[in-house]
């Protein structure tokens, strides 16, 4: 039997429109349960943040 729980977070207004832009979802309990689904199914979780990625492709582009 699966034990479910109540969780709760405070997000600005702003972000909270783009999850559900994001996800397709209407309902915020169904936009924030679709992305948290999608984070910990995602492969690429845990890989290094997007920003620091994007920093070093920038680095070595300017080097070449």
């Amino acid at each position: 039997m699966v034990k479910i729980v109540h969780a709760q977070t405070v997000l600005p207004e702003n972000v909270l429109e783009e999850l559900k832009r994001k996800t397709g979802e209407n309902a915020t309990k169904d936009a924030i349960a679709k992305a948290i689904e999608h984070y910990l199914m995602c492969p690429y979780t845990h890989e290094e943040p997007l920003e620091r990625r994007l920093e070093e492709v920038i680095k070595k582009k300017k080097r070449a």
